[in-house]
């Protein structure tokens, strides 16, 4: 798979260099190596808090990212395109650990990979490892709220 952000803004492009990198909009496209539509996540300009839309292979609403004003290690309610609660994630304010939870049940869990010293200091590239609990279904919007999370994360909070 690949992620790209294709119609990026030439302003947009110009404060993603500064120190305001975090509250510029994004438009990630996920796709297949042969450049098929998987999911697709959408910001608009992020004060405060974020609030970001995802969209399937269809182009079509399946839910919300709605980030919690205040928290550390960020926090995230998951809903559906109807506003439903699907579950929420919460992080460490220590570190790169990332859980799904629904009901005191643990959907996912995102984890940062170490990719060695020379990425992580010459590069802003990020490895994320994704696991999902079987108790969600393989073929539900939950399973494709869950793995929209990873570039979610990325881009709102570790940026």
């Amino acid at each position: 798979m690949t992620s790209k952000e294709p119609n990026l803004g030439t302003f947009t492009k110009i404060f993603r260099f500064t120190k305001y990198k975090k509250h510029t909009p994004f438009n990630v496209l996920v796709t297949t190596t042969e450049g098929k539509p998987i999911l697709n996540m959408k910001r608009g300009v992020a004060i405060f808090r974020s609030d970001i839309e995802v969209f399937d292979e269809r182009a079509q609403l399946i839910g919300y990212f709605k980030q919690k004003f205040w928290s550390f290690g960020g926090k995230f309610e998951i809903v559906d395109k109807h506003q439903k609660p699907v579950c929420t994630l919460q992080g460490k304010w220590t570190g790169w650990d990332f859980k799904f939870n629904k009901d005191g049940k643990e959907l996912a869990t995102v984890s940062k990979k170490w990719a060695g010293i020379g990425k992580e200091f010459f590069t802003s590239a990020d490895n994320y490892v994704l696991s999902i609990n079987e108790i969600v279904p393989q073929d539900s919007v939950e399973r494709q709220l869950i793995f929209a999370a990873v570039m979610v994360i990325d881009m709102v909070l570790k940026e």
